[in-house]
């Protein structure tokens, strides 16, 4: 599993991992995990952003990927039976929740799918991101933070490739006690800024490793190389 105890200071900066979100196809995860990658992120249908894959794609991906590198599961659906149906189907080993769900919902997946980690996406758009995050911290395994807005006619979820308030996210990366994720317009010019001034367990990368939709090798290259020098 990728979410382990960690204790994250100032002082000291555990090594930082790397999900790499939006897998295509086999090919794409093992370029991803042969780049140095902790995690891969598959997209299921969602209302706006890029990747989105056929869950019987995501089976297919997440039946290849080697023992010790996390298959995050991205839902928008907000009741526990449906992601249930779609975990038990995709068969990933972490759920990724890119939108609020119903009250209960965190507890019901729990019981369910036993040793499956739960990470709970927080939209950072203001201070309230703080308050929201500080409330499901108890129930989840980890908070990723992203730059989507829910509150739209079409909901933007994830994948916008705009980068948020820094400072927000530190505020909640201090204020909880399970691991924090940083995505949000990440990029290998960027990322070193990021973790710098949030400290996260992760981070989380789609749009700035692609070109025209691709995983670029090259990008993706520069990217890890930037975490690993921020370390």
């Amino acid at each position: 599993m990728l979410i382990l105890p960690s204790t994250q200071s100032d002082m000291f900066l555990p090594r930082i991992r790397i999900k790499i979100c939006c897998m295509q196809s086999p090919a794409e995860a093992a370029i991803a995990v042969a780049a140095g990658a902790d995690a891969v992120g598959l997209v299921s249908r969602m209302p706006s952003g890029p990747g989105p894959i056929d869950e019987s794609a995501i089976k297919e991906i997440t039946a290849v990927i080697p023992p010790g590198v996390a298959t995050f599961l991205l839902t928008c659906e907000t009741t526990a039976s449906a992601i249930i149906a779609q975990q038990r189907l995709c068969r990933t080993n972490t759920i990724q929740l890119v939108d609020k769900v119903e009250p209960g919902t965190h507890d019901a997946l729990r019981e369910a799918l036993p040793g499956i980690s739960i990470v709970q996406v927080v939209h950072v758009r203001d201070n309230s991101a703080i308050r929201d995050a500080v409330a499901v911290a108890p129930l989840v395994d980890g908070i990723l933070l992203d730059s989507g807005n829910p509150s739209l006619a079409v909901k933007e979820l994830g994948g916008t490739g705009r980068a948020h308030n820094w400072k927000i996210s530190r505020a909640i990366r201090e204020s909880v006690g399970v691991p924090v994720y940083l995505a949000g317009g990440l990029n290998a010019s960027n990322v070193s800024t990021a973790i710098a001034g949030v400290s996260p367990f992760g981070v989380d990368v789609c749009t700035g490793v692609r070109t025209e939709g691709r995983l670029d090798e090259a990008k993706l290259a520069a990217f890890v190389n930037a975490v690993g020098q921020s370390r």
